[in-house]
Parts: structure tokens; sequence; C-alpha cells
């Protein structure tokens, strides 16, 4: 997953007021550091204040691949250096209308005496000036977006919704690529449970392999004797095992778990759903009677598994697990509609 990064300004400030480019400038650098601080892999544009580098940032979003912009808006800029940022990089936008310090410090300001050296200070605190305007003009084009209101420093709320944004955007990232297989069929008659696969690819993204449970069979014929037993040695170290537990029950639910874990591995599977009835086909049967000790090692390992072909609960635990050091799954309800801004 990766963030966008940029600031905009106004480049004709910058002959007239001395050393305002350069602080905004540092204002960037202290939110990428913070940003970073949060999620490691930023690309900052810098600051952007006109429109050549409007459509130089936007290509450079575009190459990048971002999932999510945070558009920090440092002093008055003109919309049309943003709105080319935008459409080019087609992902979410988050306005980060964000102050340097609590107040100007007007002591100070009231003593300067000299009208371009405070024009010049007061845009350094403008940064709430131009968000209507970004605003109108994202809403008339048709562009969602999210606004952040705070201070670059000493504003917990304000960080802690930042860090909201930016984990909602690496689940919805690790949702988009994620490889869900689909092992035999849904139980009959359970209406509720059953779900479009092209919906929840519309939302999600992602893909969806179609799994016949007689591959998993036939790969449970090539498991070695080896590796059923270290995989029994594995159960013993992972589960309960209760003494009065079939040596050669566990031996079949290995060789099912091993076979598991090739399957995985063939179709770069990051979650799983299943189910199969069957109708004497002894293979099949000996494979989806010994399936569960597989599954949980599977959904230990970051790979869910839902039974009754659950598909909706797979990608419920999928997301949960990529939010697991988020704390709030909100975000990723809203994400899924904002999916759909473009």
């Amino acid at each position: 997953m990766k963030i966008g990064l940029f600031g905009i300004g106004l480049d004709a400030y910058w002959p007239q007021f001395e050393g305002l480019e350069a602080r905004l400038k540092s204002n960037l650098q202290r939110i990428e550091e913070k940003l970073n601080a949060v999620y490691p892999h930023i690309i900052n544009v810098g600051l952007v204040d006109n429109t050549d580098k409007a459509f130089e940032a936007g290509k450079k979003f575009s190459t990048e691949d971002v999932d999510i912009i945070f558009l920090y808006v440092s002093t008055y800029a003109l919309s049309s250096t943003v709105l080319p940022v935008v459409q080019r990089a087609r992902v979410p936008v988050i306005i980060l209308n964000l102050s340097p310090n609590a107040a100007i410090d007007y002591p100070s300001f009231n003593q300067l005496n000299d009208r371009t050296k405070m024009t010049g200070e007061w845009l350094a605190y403008c940064s709430a000036c131009p968000v209507p305007e970004i605003a109108n003009v994202f809403k008339r084009t048709g562009i969602s977006f999210h606004q952040v209101t705070g201070m670059i420093d000493d504003d917990d709320a304000c960080w802690k919704e930042i860090t909201e944004w930016t984990e909602a955007a690496l689940a919805a990232h690790t949702m988009f690529y994620n490889r869900m297989g689909c092992l035999g069929h849904y139980y009959s008659g359970m209406l509720d449970i059953y779900t479009d696969l092209t919906l929840q690819s519309k939302y999600f993204g992602g893909h969806f392999e179609l799994l016949e449970v007689d591959e998993v069979s036939a790969l449970r014929k090539e498991v070695s004797e080896s590796e059923a037993l270290k995989r029994v040695k594995d159960f013993r170290e992972q589960f309960d095992v209760q003494p009065d537990s079939s040596v050669e029950e566990l031996k079949r639910a290995a060789i099912t778990s091993v076979a598991l874990d090739k399957i995985v591995s063939k179709y770069k599977l990051g979650s799983m759903a299943y189910y199969y009835k069957g109708s004497g086909n002894e293979e099949n049967e000996s494979t989806m009677s010994s399936i569960i000790l597989g599954n949980s090692l599977l959904t230990a390992r970051n790979i869910p598994v839902a039974g009754e072909y659950e598909i909706k609960n797979a990608q419920a635990m999928k997301s949960w697990i990529a939010l697991a050091w988020a704390g709030r799954l909100q975000n990723i309800m809203q994400w899924t509609s904002k999916r759909m801004w473009f």
C-alpha cells in the first residue's frame, strides 16, 4: 500500500513574501514525518503551486499506484492546482486542513510594523482559506472527499483520525489484492448466505478462484509420510490434543492439512470459503471430513477459512485481519462506497 502526499500553494506568493515557501515546505515535511510513523510507504510530490506541477503530480501518483492521497492545504492556492492531481490519480482524497500552531503569535505579529511581512505571516496560517473553494470544485466535479481539521502538532484527536484513514486504506488495499478460494458449493437452502461474486468484486476487488474438492483429494495422494508426521507434530504443538484422540485420525487430518497448504500456494490464496455435500466418493468424503484442523492452521496464518461456503464471512474475516492493528472496522465500511467515486 502506498500513500500519496502533497501540499498546495501559490507560486505568485514566493517573490512577494520572503521565507514563506520554505516555511510551508517545512510544514509539509513535518506532516510527512508524522505520516511515516503511521505507515512508511509515502510518495511525497512536494508543494504543488502551479498547473504544470499539478499535472506532473497526478501522473506521479498514477504511476506509483497510490491507494490514498493526503492533500495538505498549507495556504491559499488555486483549485486548478488541485483538481488535475486528484483526477489523474483517481483514488480517495483526504484534505488536511491543519494549522501549524494553535494560533498566530499576535503580540509579535502586531510588532512587525510591515504590511508585507504581516501578510506573509498571515498566509502561513491560511490553511482553512481555500478549503471551501476546493470542496466546491470537488462537489461540482463529482469527487467525494473527507476533511480532517486540526493542528500539525499536539493534536492527538486529529492524528487519530488520520491514522484511521490510513488503516482503512491498508484494509481496502488488502481486500483489493486478495485471492479467495471457493471450494465446493453452498449448502442447499441457506438463502441468506448466498452472494454475488461480481458484486463482491465490484466493492472489494480481489479475485475468486473456484476450486474442486477433487483437486484437494488428488493433492492428498502426493503428501509424503514425513510431511504427514511433521504436520501431526505441528498439531500437537498448536492444539490441545486430548489423550484419547485417534492417531490415525490425526494423521488423516494432517494429510489434508498439507494438501490444503499446497492448493493455497498454487493459487496464491489469501482466504477461503468451503462446503461440499458429496455422495459416494470416498476420497472426497475423507478429504472434507478431515479438513477442520488444516483450516484452523490456515486461519492462524492470516488465511481465514469459513465453512458453509460463507464467502461474506470469509471477506469479513480477511478485512478484520487487515485491520487487526487498527481496532476499527467503520472506515472499511465507508471505504467500500468510496471505491465508486469514479
